[in-house]
């Protein structure tokens, strides 16, 4: 395994800027996230430290040793793509081992290392079969075990689980969770999903426009947001976010602090309703019921919708008046140009 330094990198298409000085260490062992929208340049950045897209500027190392000029195929990494661009034609067994035969690696060593990764993978069962005889989490596995063969210094996974569905992407985290911890590689992973980067982050950088926008662990992004758009990124259903003037009175009148305050954040599953003596008042406009509770859409005069997690079985209704509460040390308070304005905070433990 080894740690990697980026160092102002940038990547130019034409004219056009994607990559905006990116700064970052990524350590020995750590399973790294890049999250963030589409077109955020998560994607480009990985395939720069791939060797599949070239670097405009700055510098890349890994292991320490300066990589920019060095092939993709000289830098120690693999890389799981999302399709799993399997050989239809080969075998699980012939799939695995085909980059060790490309490099010419003896037989015997390619079948014992095509063993063990199909032991780390549970694959052995199916060691004989093609990809038309195996469901998308198994040729997943497949992909990821033609990774693990190369035995690499790091891993770069491209969003592997976007294609599919949702229980076997839980089914599939947990086992990528596990093989992390088996071998013990460095990780860089790649998604969208907020929930995939905060079940799997040793730590998450979140990106806009190709910009670092914040890094941290996932308690810490959620905890402590830097600014508005990490803060409703992390943390599903997303942060609140209204006008202080609109609460003001109320925010005051609990003795929070409101200079330099233009906008306040509350997590849904950090209101909560009460009888009365709340500190805001509302009414449902909309109730979605989720099993353990509901989802409730709230009106608030000059404040907007709210949405609000209500627990139980029973729960108000739409056209209900309720009162909502907070602990005050919830809430978020950010500047005109939507940075935290909290005070000196510990660190939040991994």
């Amino acid at each position: 395994m080894s740690s990697l330094k980026l160092r102002n990198m940038t990547k130019t298409f034409g004219k056009t800027k994607v990559i905006h000085g990116i700064d970052l260490d990524v350590l020995e062992g750590e399973f790294v996230v890049f999250v963030g929208p589409s077109g955020c340049g998560k994607s480009t950045l990985l395939r720069m430290i791939a060797g599949l897209e070239d670097i405009s500027g700055g510098e890349l190392w890994i292991g320490g040793r300066q990589v920019n000029e060095v092939q993709a195929a000289r830098r120690g990494v693999a890389m799981v793509f999302q399709s799993y661009a399997l050989y239809p034609h080969l075998t699980v067994r012939q799939n695995m081992g085909f980059g060790l035969k490309v490099r010419k690696e003896k037989p015997d060593s390619i079948a014992r290392k095509v063993d063990e990764a199909a032991m780390t993978l549970q694959l052995e069962k199916l060691l004989d079969r093609y990809p038309r005889e195996l469901s998308g989490g198994q040729r997943q596995r497949v992909a990821i075990g033609r990774a693990i063969v190369g035995d690499p210094k790091v891993f770069l996974f491209d969003e592997p689980l976007s294609n599919l569905d949702a229980e076997l992407r839980v089914h599939m985290r947990a086992e990528i969770a596990s093989l992390h911890r088996r071998l013990e590689n460095t990780m860089i992973y790649v998604t969208h999903d907020q929930i995939e980067a905060m079940t799997l982050a040793d730590r998450i950088v979140v990106l806009r426009d190709g910009r670092i926008e914040q890094v941290g662990n996932p308690k810490e992004l959620y905890a402590h947001p830097d600014n508005i758009f990490v803060a409703q990124f992390i943390g599903s259903p997303k942060m609140n976010i209204c006008s202080a003037d609109a609460l003001a009175p109320e925010l005051t009148r609990a003795g929070i602090p409101m200079e330099g305050v233009e906008q306040i954040g509350l997590r849904p599953e950090h209101l909560r309703i009460v009888p009365d003596g709340g500190l805001i008042n509302g009414q449902v406009a909309l109730s979605e019921y989720t099993g353990g509770g509901s989802l409730l859409h709230v009106e608030m005069e000059g404040a907007g919708r709210f949405l609000v997690l209500s627990e139980g079985q029973e729960g108000p209704q739409p056209g209900d008046e309720v009162q909502l509460d907070f602990d005050t040390a919830n809430l978020h308070r950010f500047d005109a140009e939507g940075r935290s304005l909290q005070a000196a905070r510990e660190p939040v433990p991994a």
